[in-house]
């Protein structure tokens, strides 16, 4: 063979060489520069990304198990969870999960957690009792992400669904769910948009903590705001600043409000609780109405003391809106059920039938 067809031989081989280093290099710099599949932004407005929807999750507390499976994620992710999770009838798929902390508001078992191996651990947002971001800094150092998401304020609560939508791919659910959101929120509006400020109940709303001598009453920035102003009612104490505030038994007296309101998050009452443990409705309420002044509120005289469940500030805010509308406007919702609101939630949602005593009234009980 002559020396030009060998050369050109050597450098037909050298081009294809080239040619395709050049492909592959190109590819794996298509690839490294392709876009994540999955972006979203939590409650803290972190900014997470995802190639695909994560596949191996703990989760804090059973308000976000609640909106995982109102948009039906599988329950096959969840690796971990906490001790909130002791109801077998409400939280079967859970029974046998590793308890990688005691409650949402304790201390991680860190320990317990990394054996878990969980890729993303889901928490709180904004809870007063968890530090979100003492938590994000030490799992962010393990490769666990930490996405903090709240689901108990209603202004974020449909922006958190659509985290989770995106998360696990669920925006046919989603779009179900929000079209169920919006039929029970026109119903209450076209009851009570009419209704003057004059004609809408002073609503003064307790927190659980209100046994000792100072009341402590939500403000403006609670979650209940939202709720009690959505079903026709006014906070009086809205403008106070933060979540919750200490005021004077003399403020609540002044105020004379046409109902009280309580959290009831602390109370046994909710799913599968029936007021038996603990300091009952009964009690905490006769004594607030044994206060001293107490007996001239118009809330006491007309026996409209109320204590919600825990629920009531989750995920089934907007399921347990009709309920809150029907105790502040009774003659607007004579023809509405809205104990099958709850019924429908949990059957829909949960695939149970409700059990347990939701509301505590002053006088004439439930």
């Amino acid at each position: 063979m002559d020396k030009g067809k060998l050369a050109l031989i050597q450098v037909s081989i050298l081009l294809i060489g080239f040619f395709g280093w050049y492909i592959l290099s190109d590819q794996d710099i298509q690839e490294s520069e392709q876009p994540y599949s999955i972006t979203v932004t939590d409650s803290n407005g972190v900014v997470h990304q995802f190639e695909e929807s994560p596949s191996r999750v703990a989760i804090s507390n059973t308000y976000i198990a609640s909106a995982m499976r109102m948009l039906n994620v599988s329950s096959s992710v969840v690796v971990g969870v906490s001790g909130d999770f002791d109801d077998s009838i409400l939280w079967p798929e859970y029974n046998e999960t590793k308890i990688v902390q005691n409650s949402a508001h304790s201390e991680i078992d860190f320990e317990a957690l990394y054996d878990a191996r969980p890729d993303v651990y889901i928490v709180f947002a904004t809870n007063g009792m968890v530090d979100t971001s003492a938590i994000r800094n030490k799992l962010d150092e393990v490769g666990i992400r930490v996405i903090a998401l709240d689901f108990y304020k209603y202004d974020y609560l449909r922006t958190e669904f659509q985290v989770i939508a995106e998360l696990f791919n669920k925006q046919e659910e989603m779009n179900d769910l929000l079209a169920d959101f919006d039929s029970i929120e026109l119903l209450i509006e076209g009851r009570i948009s009419s209704l003057e400020s004059d004609n809408r109940p002073t609503v003064v709303m307790e927190h659980h903590a209100s046994l000792t001598r100072d009341p402590v009453v939500l403000t403006g920035t609670s979650q209940w705001t939202d709720m009690i102003e959505k079903a026709g009612g006014i906070n009086f104490f809205a403008e106070l600043p933060g979540h919750t505030t200490h005021v004077d038994m003399e403020a609540i007296l002044d105020a004379d409000p046409d109902v009280i309101l309580f959290d009831g998050i602390t109370f046994d009452i909710g799913f599968n609780r029936f007021d038996t443990d603990g300091i009952s409705c009964d009690q905490h309420i006769e004594f607030v109405s044994e206060r001293p002044g107490f007996d001239g509120v118009q809330a006491v005289i007309d026996d409209r003391m109320l204590i919600f469940s825990g629920e009531f500030a989750g995920p089934m805010m907007i399921h347990g809106l009709p309920t809150l509308a029907k105790h502040l406007h009774p003659e607007k919702f004579l023809d509405i059920d809205t104990d099958s609101y709850l019924d429908e939630y949990f059957s829909e949602y949960h695939g149970v039938e409700r059990i347990g005593k939701f509301v505590c009234q002053s006088g004439n009980g439930d």
